[in-house]
């Protein structure tokens, strides 16, 4: 069978990559528009110590971080290995009032799920030990199972390994062709005939899908994130650490340090970094850590969330266009469930088992 999938983020990827591994005949569309959220995101794995209340968001959320298991695997089998992904941990800043209880809620979810290791409480200098910069003086939860990627480099080798399996990369403007059933996709100007499409076009799937009279909640919320370097840190092992507010902070292995983003709604595909982005990203990431305030400016990457009715991937099948799946909505949680998402919309795609319940995560809801 051959399957077109629209939209080469990190879901698409891990679509086309998932199709081509089981012998379909897969084109991935990518259309390379500019603030793609793949290209801008941070890349933390660690859904246990998240605030979410969302059952359903969480359930998928842990699903997605338990994949990179399978996926690395998978990846390393086909010659692909550096991609920015490590368990340096988690720290999850916490006040002495509230210690106790968020311990024990984290350490429960982290119980349940093999990737997360053993969750402690630690003190201020032992969290300054791991991240240096930080200026915190209280408590930290400590995930030892909390991982980083670069979303880049991880959706680069999938690409990689999709083609090696015989998948074909098409750089275009995509138009989904249907007749009561999906027929296939025209590439600017060449009609790709399909058998299945699967729409990870992120924030720009409502406008690909409109046509075919389908209509999906997704907005695009701008995020700004800054990287920042500061020369001669061995940041490579400094865990993600996750203050109290939505902001973030992680390091790789060029002595780079991640801090952001920004969560802008109602400003369209406005692709700017604004001074007022900026001042919050690092006013936000001095605050907590004040020693990254000798740090240098290397760039300000801008990307566009798919942000979707609620907090819960859009994932499924299209019923009134048979043939037509959509994995979208990932929002702020693109890298930690985009791959899982992407493989159970192939999984959909060629009609299997996806293996979980996709009711709570309808893409027309």
């Amino acid at each position: 069978m051959r399957v077109v999938v629209v939209g080469c983020g990190i879901a698409g990827a891990a679509a086309g990559y998932d199709l081509a591994r089981t012998g379909a005949d897969v084109v991935l569309v990518d259309s390379r528009v500019p603030g793609r959220a793949t290209s801008a995101g941070a890349g933390i794995i660690c859904p246990w110590s998240s605030e979410v209340d969302d059952e359903d968001w969480y359930r998928i959320a842990v699903a997605g971080a338990e994949y990179y298991r399978e996926l690395r695997a998978a990846l390393a089998t086909d010659g692909e290995t550096e991609f920015g992904y490590r368990q340096v941990g988690s720290l999850r800043l916490v006040e002495e009032t509230e210690s106790t209880e968020v311990l024990k809620r984290v350490s429960a979810r982290a119980e349940e799920s093999p990737s997360a290791g053993k969750v402690e409480l630690i003190g201020a200098r032992r969290a300054r030990e791991l991240f240096p910069p930080l200026a915190h003086d209280g408590p930290a939860i400590h995930v030892p199972g909390g991982a980083r990627l670069d979303g880049r480099s991880v959706r680069d080798a999938m690409c990689r390994a999709a083609v090696r399996h015989g998948a074909r990369i098409v750089e275009g403007t995509a138009t989904i062709v249907a007749d009561g059933a999906v027929q296939g996709v025209r590439i600017d100007d060449v009609f790709v005939a399909a058998d299945s499409v699967i729409v990870a076009a992120g924030a720009w799937a409502p406008q690909l899908l409109e046509p075919l009279g389908v209509h999906i909640r997704i907005a695009p919320q701008r995020g700004q994130i800054a990287h920042l370097r500061m020369p001669g840190a061995d940041t490579a092992n400094w865990p993600v650490v996750l203050p109290r507010s939505r902001h973030y902070l992680l390091s790789f292995d060029d002595s780079r340090v991640v801090v952001g983003a920004t969560r802008e709604d109602d400003v369209g595909f406005d692709h700017r970094i604004t001074a007022a982005g900026i001042a919050e990203v690092l006013g936000e990431a001095l605050s907590v850590a004040p020693g990254l305030a000798d740090a240098t400016h290397v760039e300000t990457r801008i990307g566009f969330r798919p942000v979707g009715p609620d907090i819960r991937p859009l994932l499924g099948e299209v019923p009134q266009v048979p043939g037509l799946v959509v994995v979208n909505g990932l929002g702020a949680s693109g890298l930690m469930v985009g791959p899982y998402a992407g493989a159970i919309a192939a999984r959909l795609a060629r009609q299997a088992d996806p293996e979980i319940d996709l009711s709570p995560y309808d893409p027309l809801r």
